[in-house]
């Protein structure tokens, strides 16, 4: 049965350059289609000199709200009336919602992240140790909500000093800037026996390069048994790094869950609804990458 759009559905979306492998819209059409919702979920390709009239446009035409992918997250930022804390924390805006006639900007990839770790595998994380592959943005919403967790210690390892020196430089001004410690790759030997969770936030692994991983088979093999070892990819399902990490008995989660919930978060904000069919939009989501259940 195909969606029967009026002049009264209300526009939902996600900007980005390139867009049209953006699995939003598989998400959040069919959590709408679930709820029996007069909305719509579109890609819209935007160039990044284009971004103002875009934005403005879609004031124009009542646009509802939007996710913003690469490249706009950062540069969306001065376009905005307002945005939350924990956006001005990061220091980039995944979701952007109407209210009284303004753009708002939130981030919900903190909450997609920590969503399995507050529900499937629940802990107390005030005696345990975190540890982030990887310096990029991606590894910004992991410290945030790793900090949220409330984790005793939190190391980030990048390979390349001068980007450390720059992620550990640009938290200054922000509450979290001694929540965390950054370390280069070589002391990664020390830090892996001691990790509870160990977050890859990198791309390596990810397709086409599914024989890949940020870690050696003797760097992972020192990861504790009962361990969490987190993927922020989820293609292939799963990656190299998980596979190895599960032969050290850890558990993995991979980048499917929060994709899913980062999603809920952002529908929960455009559509005031506390309750979704997250597992609607779950399975939406295998089905499209043929993933089966």
């Amino acid at each position: 049965m195909t969606k029967k759009i009026t002049g009264k559905t209300k526009l939902l979306g996600v900007i980005g350059h390139p867009v049209e492998h953006s699995l939003s819209p598989v998400i959040h059409n069919a959590a709408i289609a679930q709820l029996g919702l007069d909305y719509i979920y579109l890609p819209f390709p935007i160039e990044p000199q284009n971004l103002e009239v875009a934005i403005a446009g879609f004031a124009a035409v009542g646009v509802v709200g939007f996710s913003v992918t690469i490249p706009h997250k950062q540069a969306i930022i001065p376009l905005l009336s307002e945005i939350t804390p924990l956006a001005q924390t990061i220091g980039a805006v995944n979701t952007v919602s109407r209210q009284n006639n303004q753009w708002v900007g939130t981030n919900t990839d903190i909450e997609g992240f920590i969503a399995p770790l507050q529900t499937t595998y629940k802990q107390d994380w005030s005696q345990k140790i975190a540890v982030i592959l990887g310096n990029g943005g991606a590894a910004r919403a992991v410290v945030a909500g790793c900090t949220q967790l409330g984790f005793a210690q939190i190391h980030v390892v990048g390979r390349n000093m001068q980007r450390l020196q720059e992620f550990r430089n640009s938290w200054s001004n922000s509450a979290l800037a001694d929540k965390f410690q950054v370390h280069q790759w070589e002391e990664l030997p020390k830090l892996i026996p001691q990790a509870n969770l160990l977050v890859n936030t990198t791309p390596i692994g990810m397709y086409p390069k599914v024989d890949e991983s940020p870690l050696s088979v003797e760097e992972i093999a020192n990861l504790p048994t009962g361990a969490i070892a987190y993927d922020l990819i989820y293609i292939p399902k799963p990656t190299q790094f998980l596979q190895q990490a599960e032969k050290q008995g850890a558990i993995a989660i991979d980048g499917l869950e929060m994709l899913v919930q980062q999603g809920v978060a952002a529908l929960k904000i455009w559509l005031q609804q506390e309750t979704l069919p997250v597992e609607v939009m779950r399975q939406a989501l295998q089905n499209h990458l043929g993933l089966g259940k």
